[in-house]
């Protein structure tokens, strides 16, 4: 069924109606669809929608009730719903309590919606180490040191954080007009146009770049729009014998104030998540995507199209 219908799929994840997110089992839709305000809802009838998004899984979990991520009472309805749900699946309380999201709005950071994931706790041989709790100490020949205890190991995984979004831009030395390195024009955190350039560093294009959607999105629906968009870019400049595209500084302050005004508005800069930057000492703590959606950002850039390309000098 769904391959039957793919191309209204695709075509609204681009539209980004929804979560923009992708999830499969989305009906295709026409248009968009009314929003589901918390406060218009029951507690009984909240409670059975966010029981058919659990059920069914995946990202679009968090967006049932459209405000959770904007209303503190929604989010803290939420979560209480995911306490409960893992209270029931987790059968040892001291886990099933390390389990639970308690020290940031529920959804500001990636949650786990579930594929019989807290149902492992259960297993004899699966134990869950809170290190909030017994911190790490050091990595031994042998295992894991905590403060209280040595865990033996005979393979250990290391999938614990990256420095997102900006990191790897970064790291390359990139350097820009008069040699202004990205990561000296960057120190007080990113600053892009679009999330596409930045200023002082002309012909660089990024893609999924701080102040776009990037990592709150499906990032090939993301990424896929990037490309049209600097192809299409690279194709007028070559049509005009351009050789040279760079961002306006106005412009990108203006964007950049945007990008934050809309992070206001949500619950998003309280979670203390790497989309802020906050797993890596001493990074600059600015919220990074650009939170309005997809949709919102698709038309925030063709319009910069249909406006000559505002906000960009071309030579």
């Amino acid at each position: 069924e769904f391959k039957q219908h793919y191309p209204a799929h695709r075509a609204n994840h681009r539209a980004g109606n929804g979560s923009g997110f992708g999830d499969l089992d989305i009906l295709p839709r026409s248009g968009p669809v009314d929003p589901v305000i918390f406060n218009e809802l029951s507690d009984s009838a909240a409670t059975a929608l966010l029981e058919a998004a659990w059920q069914r899984g995946g990202a679009r979990f968090m967006a049932v009730i459209n405000d959770t991520l904007m209303n503190l009472e929604a989010n803290q309805f939420v979560q209480a719903f995911v306490h409960k749900k893992i209270r029931s699946l987790v059968k040892d309380p001291v886990t099933a309590a390390a389990l639970c999201p308690t020290t940031h709005p529920i959804g500001t950071r990636r949650i786990c919606v579930d594929i019989n994931y807290y149902e492992t706790y259960n297993q004899d041989h699966v134990r869950l180490v809170n290190l909030r709790e017994t911190p790490l100490v050091e990595i031994t020949p042998k295992g894991i040191a905590l403060d209280k205890e040595h865990i033996e190991l005979d393979t250990l995984v290391i999938a614990t954080g990256f420095d997102a979004m900006t990191g790897a831009l970064r790291n390359m030395n990139i350097q820009g007009i008069g040699g202004l390195a990205l990561e000296d024009a960057w120190h007080a955190g990113p600053r892009t146009y679009l999330g596409l350039m930045s200023v002082g560093f002309p012909n660089l294009f990024m893609v999924t770049g701080p102040g776009s959607p990037s990592v709150l999105s499906n990032m090939l629906v993301s990424i896929e729009q990037h490309v049209d968009w600097i192809v299409n870019c690279l194709t007028k400049m070559r049509a005009d014998n351009h050789r040279m595209i760079r961002a306006e500084e106005a412009a990108q302050d203006q964007w950049m104030a945007h990008v934050q005004m809309v992070a206001e508005a949500t619950l998003f800069p309280q979670g203390g998540s790497w989309y802020l930057g906050a797993n890596v000492p001493g990074k600059p703590r600015i919220f990074m995507p650009y939170a309005a959606g997809v949709g919102a950002y698709r038309e925030a850039c063709e319009a910069v199209v249909a406006k000559g390309y505002r906000g960009f000098e071309f030579a």
